[in-house]
């Protein structure tokens, strides 16, 4: 679950941790309102609330929202109302929305803050250790993928132990990464113990401040923030549940929430369907390795209805990037039979228009099979996701 930036923002500054005064505005003279009462002068920071990071070097998709991006300082107090009007209601798009954008309802201002220093942080799990890790980028405002992807040598990785927190020796290894004197140790410890705790404390799944800046008495300030949290803890979190916004989702991600099921969207042209995060990290690996990429892998589970498996299944039958589709299962709870027949019921409302090739293993593999060949209908069988993936990738070069 992802929240806005004003409200991670309140999160941190309930854990004790600095961030810039500001409000939630609604209108442009709402905002005016909220600038006056952060500061006497200017300059102020505009921010479009959407779900999305690279807001700032974003586009508006109306005319009338001018060329300027969804991060806007502004100087004079009498142009607040009308940097905020051209935001307010118009979608912006960033390289993370898509051609479609995001529908602005609210502008977080906040008051401008002169931090030196600016650098990245981040927080995730890496399950593949498994520990919390932190991310260091003295490249900030940047896209931190992107910098994974092509200079790794820009960010510096720290595993934290989760019962032990965060050492001094760790924040030498930060200040020395960013070419920062030993005098910010007390204030980096402070900080970082405090994202931990926060990490921890609230089942996060990432925290990225994007940019963190030293303020000029040396303490530590997140000028933004972006908080995901954890679907299956969000029991223990009420408080949290109630920030999400419907609206903010797509419909296929809705749709997918509402069966119970996980959904991700990517920007290939293969939809995955499987039961089981290894299973899809398996077989997005296999498409990357032979030079093709995943449009969408949608992550079943057991303990659900034929009806539910086939309104899962059109969720990816329906998506109109997708040009073959991959199903790779393990029966179990979840058995064969059912995704079979989960097939056929989406098949039947949608039609079958692309490649499919199915593996299936485990639970009642054969009576899957078996329904599938019966259907009628044309689909490819494997026996492992490597033999799945060629032959989709070679029907799909044929209907090319």
């Amino acid at each position: 679950m992802n929240i806005h930036e004003y409200q991670a923002k309140r999160i941190l500054a309930q854990y004790g941790i600095i961030v810039p005064k500001g409000g939630i505005a609604y209108t442009p003279s709402e905002a005016k309102r909220i600038a006056q009462s952060l500061s006497s002068r200017g300059p102020w920071m505009l921010k479009a609330q959407i779900q999305s990071g690279a807001r700032a070097t974003g586009h508006f998709i109306d005319h009338e929202a001018g060329s300027k991006g969804g991060i806007r300082q502004v100087t004079q107090i009498s142009n607040i109302p009308y940097e905020t009007a051209q935001m307010l209601n118009n979608r912006l798009v960033t390289e993370q929305t898509g051609e479609k954008g995001r529908l602005v309802t609210k502008v977080y201002v906040e008051k401008y803050e002169d931090a030196k220093h600016l650098f990245y942080a981040g927080m995730i799990i890496d399950s593949s250790i498994p520990a919390i890790t932190l991310l260091i980028s003295d490249a900030a405002n940047k896209d931190i993928v992107q910098l994974a992807q092509k200079e790794k040598d820009k960010i510096l990785r720290i595993d934290l132990a989760y019962n032990v927190g965060i050492s001094d020796e760790q924040i030498l290894q930060i200040l020395d990464f960013l070419s920062l004197d030993k005098v910010y140790l007390r204030s980096f410890h402070d900080f970082f113990g405090k994202l931990l705790f926060t990490f921890i404390n609230l089942d996060a799944k990432m925290i990225e401040i994007n940019p963190v800046g030293i303020l000029p008495d040396k303490k530590l300030i997140a000028l933004d923030a972006k908080i995901n949290f954890d679907d299956n803890a969000l029991f223990r979190h009420p408080d949290i549940v109630l920030m999400h916004e419907d609206f903010e989702e797509d419909t296929r991600h809705r749709r997918a929430k509402q069966c119970g099921f996980q959904y991700h969207e990517f920007s290939g042209n293969i939809g995955c369907i499987v039961n089981g995060e290894g299973l899809a990290l398996e077989a997005m690996d296999i498409i990357k390795y032979k030079g093709y990429e995943t449009a969408c892998s949608l992550n079943v589970k057991g303990g659900v209805d034929k009806d539910k498996i086939a309104a899962g299944i059109k969720i990816i039958m329906t998506n109109p990037r997708i040009e073959g589709v991959l199903i790779n299962i393990i029966g179990g709870f979840l058995r064969c039979n059912l995704i079979a027949d989960g097939i056929l019921e989406a098949c039947e409302d949608v039609g079958l228009t692309v490649p499919l090739v199915v593996r299936f293993e485990g639970t009642n593999k054969n009576e899957a099979k078996a329904i599938l060949e019966q259907s009628g209908l044309s689909v490819t069988f494997a026996e492992n996701a490597t033999e799945a993936v060629e032959k989709l990738l070679a029907q799909m070069e044929v209907n090319d």
